[in-house]
């Protein structure tokens, strides 16, 4: 995040804290579409993503005094939906997967890193394509998945990453190591080549 951006933030999150409803607001709409992807790596479910999202939103205003301004906005907020998403799959013990495949996919975390290409051929190749690694994601453990997609897709570093999942920088690089090679056996040589990404350090 630009420093200009973690200077609104904190701004912001002031008159929040001192009461002002239309700063809290401003805050969800500029982050909400973040902290879904990031429930969404975890979940893998639209619908339960969607849901983590608005009782993240909800802790964060109940829990705003608590906020000492120490960490950015946004690392409090992601290792809440965070939390909160791994005690739901916790809970059910497996990843819901009653979402349609293709909805969950075009609006999530995946989704913009993929070639635009107007081709019906290759746009069904890349519908196939993002099948296949939505169903290898939901064969990772939440905390694999979860250090895999703050990685890729939010583009946090490892220091980011071990900040808002509370665990150490050597655990991120441990998990991260074990996640990338057990999505390269579930994809496969060839469409690991095209998520070559997945694998890089």
């Amino acid at each position: 995040m630009e420093p200009d951006a973690k200077d609104d933030d904190r701004t912001l999150v002031l008159a929040a804290q001192q009461g002002d409803p239309a700063a809290f607001r401003a805050l969800v709409v500029k982050h909400q579409r973040r902290a879904y992807k990031v429930a969404l790596g975890v979940l893998r479910n639209a619908e339960d993503a969607q849901e983590i999202c608005q009782e993240a939103f909800l802790r964060v205003y109940r829990n705003f005094a608590s906020f000492d301004g120490r960490a950015r906005f946004t690392t409090w907020l992601h290792r809440i939906v965070i939390n909160l998403a791994i005690d739901q799959v916790r809970r059910r013990r497996a990843v819901c997967l009653d979402v349609d495949v293709a909805q969950a996919l075009d609006t999530g975390a995946f989704a913009s890193s993929l070639p635009v290409d107007i081709d019906p051929a290759r746009r069904l190749a890349n519908r196939e394509l993002r099948t296949r690694l939505h169903a290898a994601l939901a064969q990772l453990s939440a905390a694999h998945r979860t250090v895999l997609v703050l990685r890729e897709i939010e583009d946090l570093s490892y220091r980011e990453i071990a900040d808002t999942t509370g665990i150490s920088i050597g655990t991120v690089m441990s998990r991260l190591f074990h996640a990338r090679r057990r999505m390269q056996s579930l994809l496969g040589p060839e469409t690991h080549a095209e998520w070559g990404h997945l694998a890089a350090a």
